[in-house]
């Protein structure tokens, strides 16, 4: 059955000498893999070669999950063209996009997180190379990440101590408060020593997390404490460590 969407292209591995297989986040009909046969001619019903951002309607023959669609039309818009001008914005989207990749099924349509994925493409594309593009992108990839755990039924518990059900400590920043990958969310000074796998957080960490307008005031340490917790968040709900991690941990490394 012909489909007509709008996606974002995730991921593109060349086919042939002419065809690649690329990977759509669509935003009606979920994650969708499609052979684009003779989209590296310089004459295609493609604009060109598909790449990794690209987006606009698209138009596929739908198949099963077991076989690639075919994709038929793809209407490019305008890209992301000053991503690349910014290394860690560039990564944070990369890393965005795997993510998404790993955490979404195929056919599965998430309409609020693909424009929750757009909005960050968009923001991130638009931050002025300045002495704040690190700590902005830092901002924008944190919020996209917490988006994408709550709409795949991730989302950790960050207004209240996850095993005793407690708010006032863990709001209170006087008092000591851990993050647990395995209680997915904070815990309280109390409780910790029954998780070995908490990490204890600053003060400025926890705020962020409690009251996530924090984040867009916090300096860079304190946003990448954030992201490194988040890093290890994910590295335990996937059974292994994301690829572009490192590339966003390398940014916090005293240079």
């Amino acid at each position: 059955m012909l489909k007509k969407d709008f996606g974002i292209c995730i991921r593109a591995l060349d086919y042939s000498e002419t065809s690649q297989i690329v990977t759509f986040f669509t935003k009606s009909s979920g994650k969708i893999k499609a052979i684009a046969k003779g989209s590296k001619r310089p004459k295609s019903a493609f604009d060109g070669p598909i790449e990794v951002f690209s987006h606009g309607k698209i138009v596929f023959w739908d198949s099963t999950k077991e076989k690639l669609s075919t994709l038929t039309e793809f209407e490019q818009q305008p890209g992301f063209t000053h991503l690349c001008e910014k290394l860690l914005a560039f990564n944070c989207c990369l890393f965005g996009t795997e993510l998404l990749s790993h955490l979404t099924n195929d056919y599965d349509p998430h309409p609020e997180l693909f424009e929750s994925f757009l909005q960050f493409l968009q923001n991130t594309n638009d931050i002025r190379d300045t002495p704040e593009a690190s700590r902005d992108a830092l901002v924008l990839l944190i919020l996209f990440q917490l988006a994408l755990l709550k709409e795949v039924g991730l989302q950790p518990i960050l207004n209240y101590c996850v095993n005793c059900k407690t708010r006032g400590e863990i709001r209170d920043t006087r008092y000591e408060t851990y993050f647990s990958s395995s209680a997915n969310g904070l815990i309280c000074r109390d409780c910790e020593g029954s998780f070995p796998d908490k990490i204890r957080l600053t003060q400025n960490a926890a705020g962020c997390l409690t009251n996530l307008k924090m984040l867009a005031e916090s300096n860079e340490k304190t946003l990448n404490e954030v992201e490194k917790i988040l890093v290890h968040h994910f590295t335990n709900t996937l059974g292994r460590p994301p690829k572009m991690a490192k590339y966003i941990l390398e940014n916090q490394k005293p240079r």
